[in-house]
Order: structure tokens, then sequence, then C-alpha cells
């Protein structure tokens, strides 16, 4: 029987227009999950872009400080958060060699470069014949490990390769000067491992304008090479200097052959007195970090946003959810300081800084909805989240803020 009040016609026209808004929802949603999967293909959740341009502009004005000299990339720290596989492609035919820390970043390079390559960390005993067969120079600081390098030369037909490491007043990785004389007693009983270079780092350049102990180092590095000289080596390769050396040590003394530029090619200066100093230099940051916003919605007045209820809302707030935490590399210690950027417009995070996500203030973007980019690090607009101002807030260097960047997140070359 009909429906009170309907006859039969009209339940049939009501069911086909029903049927028919029925389906046209059903196409709206499948475009949509179309159009949302296209984005997901040309634009993952979060992605670190690696600019082209300003990662060899930063090589070369460094270069240009000193052109004499050969000029390494350091590339340890998965390329110190940039990404090694990227850094180094691009970098290849721009510098005379790369400096990594272990026998892992090698066995990456190896993969696409035959450069000249020198492991600046440990490596294991039972890794010393890989590191030989892959063309490694390594760095020595132990004398202990001569049998395993001469072995490992011996059973590939080949010289294990190493620069010799001077703690010149570090006190980390080397050989004290006093214990130099049997280093080199040892490394003669040893003929299968060649010494071709000799190295030493700063403790102190970049921090400070007295160079007291700079200049003590140098000179304590100087007598280890006349040691070395007068035991009958010669014409060795010799380093001190990364990024702050370059600035302001190797100019002047035009002593070493070769720098190991680490920071300043990633457009990072090694201290804000330098980067005042060199502000000429004109170095440009490599990184830009960004995301999406996950969700927009209101917040009513008394709410609290995240872990530990360390924030509630004075005000109805619009807030967006931001797709990244500190498995990607954002501190916790950014919890409630932290600023990002949406439509050009500064936003703070407000909350904890969970592992995979956290709550921004979206109130100064009205406009702000769900797939709006978000910047982490780098420039949007006129507005720009530097890493110093990241390290600042959360007290640590620039170096640590873009190497904790997790691997895991891609990058993408501009």
């Amino acid at each position: 029987m009909p429906i009170a009040g309907f006859s039969r016609f009209q339940l049939c026209d009501s069911l086909q227009q029903s049927l028919r808004q029925a389906d046209a929802q059903h196409q709206e949603i499948e475009q949509s999950a179309i159009k949302n999967r296209a984005i997901s293909k040309a634009m993952p959740i979060a992605e670190i872009e690696i600019s082209r341009e300003n990662l060899l502009h930063n090589v070369r004005q460094l270069r240009a400080l000193q052109p004499s000299v050969k000029v390494g990339a350091v590339i340890k720290g998965n390329a110190y958060g940039h990404g090694q596989r990227e850094v180094s492609g691009l970098l290849e035919d721009e510098v005379d060699l790369f400096f990594l820390d272990d026998l892992d970043e090698l066995r990456i390079l190896r993969q696409t470069s035959q450069k000249e390559a020198m492991l600046l960390g440990y490596v294991p005993g039972e890794d010393v014949r890989e590191a030989v067969e892959l063309d490694a120079v390594m760095a020595f600081y132990d004398p202990a490990r001569l049998p395993a390098m001469q072995f490992a030369g011996n059973e590939l037909g080949k010289p294990a390769r190493i620069h010799l490491k001077i703690d010149a007043m570090l006190g980390r990785q080397g050989v004290v000067p006093r214990d130099l004389p049997a280093v080199i007693e040892a490394l003669k009983q040893h003929p299968g491992v060649r010494l071709e270079g000799v190295y030493a780092h700063f403790g102190n350049i970049e921090d400070t304008t007295d160079l007291s102990h700079a200049q003590a180092q140098v000179e304590m590095f100087e007598s280890c090479i006349q040691v070395l000289c007068d035991a009958g080596y010669k014409n060795l390769s010799r380093h001190m200097s990364s990024t702050s050396g370059m600035m302001v040590y190797e100019r002047q003394a035009k002593k070493n052959d070769i720098v190991r530029l680490g920071v300043g090619i990633y457009g990072l200066y090694p201290s804000e007195a330098l980067a005042r100093s060199f502000q000429d230099l004109d170095l440009r940051p490599v990184m830009r970090w960004t995301t999406r916003l996950a969700q927009v919605k209101t917040l009513p007045v008394g709410h609290p946003v995240g872990y530990g209820l360390t924030y509630f809302t004075s005000r109805e707030t619009r807030i967006g959810i931001v797709p990244q935490g500190y498995s990607d590399g954002f501190d916790r210690g950014l919890s409630n300081v932290a600023d990002v950027l949406v439509r050009g417009h500064r936003c703070p995070a407000i909350g904890r800084i969970a592992m995979n996500m956290f709550a921004i203030d979206l109130n100064a973007v009205p406009d702000a909805m769900p797939e709006d980019e978000v910047v982490l690090l780098g420039a949007q607009g006129e507005q720009r989240i530097t890493a110093e101002e990241i390290g600042r807030r959360i007290g640590t260097i620039n170096y640590e803020v873009v190497t904790r960047v997790s691997p895991l997140l891609k990058r993408v070359v501009e």
C-alpha cells in the first residue's frame, strides 16, 4: 500500500530522485578520492626540499676564499640531514673528495661514485678489509689497528691508505704528540699501510675572538709534521680546517692543501659571530622542510591541547594538526615555543610535540584549510624559519637541527 499522503507515482519519483542524489554524491566522493590519490602521489605527507642552486652557490663561494686548496665535502650524518645520495650526486663534479664517518656511508657512496673518500670515524677491525677494497682513506689514530690494515692490504694486493690524526689539544680521537715517535716506529713495521696525510681539528675558532688556543694547536700540529718529515714522511697531504677554519685561518696561513667543508656548504654559518663577519659571503640555506595540514577545527575556550595538558585555549581557537613530530626530527623541546608557516604567516605550536603530530594555532590564518602547505624549516612568502632560530629555542646548534631530520622523509632536489 502507498504511504499515507503519497501516490504510487509520487513515491517512484521520490525514490528515483534519491537514487540520483546518492549516485551524484558517490561520483563526487570518487572524484575527490582520485584527486586526493593524485595529490598524494605528487606530494608525500612531508618532504625535504634540497636546493641545487644554493648548494652549488655555497661550495663555490667557500672555494673562492682559498682557491688553491682541495675542497672536501663533508657528507657524514646523511649529509647533515640533507640526504647523502642527493648531495653527493650534486657535488660529484664540484669537489675534490668526500669526507664520511663510517663504512655504511661509504657503501652508499660507492653505489654512485668512485671519487676519493676519507672515513673520519671508527672502522671495526672486521670491516677494515672492505674499507681497503672500497679504496677508502681511513683515519689512523691507534697503532694497535695496524696489523688488521696490513693483513687487509696484503690480502687484496693494495696498500691500506691512511691519514694520521693528531690530537692537537682537542682531547678526542687522535695521537697525542708525545706518542708520535712510537707510532712512527710502528708504521715502519707495517709497509702495507701507506701514510698519505696528516690532520687535526680546531677546538674553538668560531665562537671566540681569542685565537690563542687555535694558534697553540697550529704550532703543535706543525711540530708534529716536522717530526714526520724528519722520519722520512714528506709531502703528506695536510688538513686542519672545517668551514670555520676556512673563514678564519686558511686565507691567511695558506699552509694546508685540503679543507673539510661541512656546515657551510649547506648554507649554515658555524656561529652567529661568523655569520656577522662573513655576511657578504652570502651562504644560502639548502634545506626546506614542508608538510601539510592534516586537520583544521575549532576548539572552545578552556580546551586542553596535547599530552600532559600543557596548554589550554584562552579563547575559541582554530587549530591545525601538523603530521610531523619528534620521530621525524621535530624536537619535543619545541612544544609551546615553535612557530611554523602557513600561508605566509607564523603560527605557534600549542601543546606537546608528539611522536607523529602536533597542533598549531591558526587564528592568524582564518582561511587555512586541510592540505595547505606547512613549513617547519625554510621560507614561505616573506617569512622564514631558520635552523638557528629552532636551535636557540631548544638550546642547541644549527648543525644538530638539520642533522636530526629523519632519513625516512623524502628528499627532493629542486
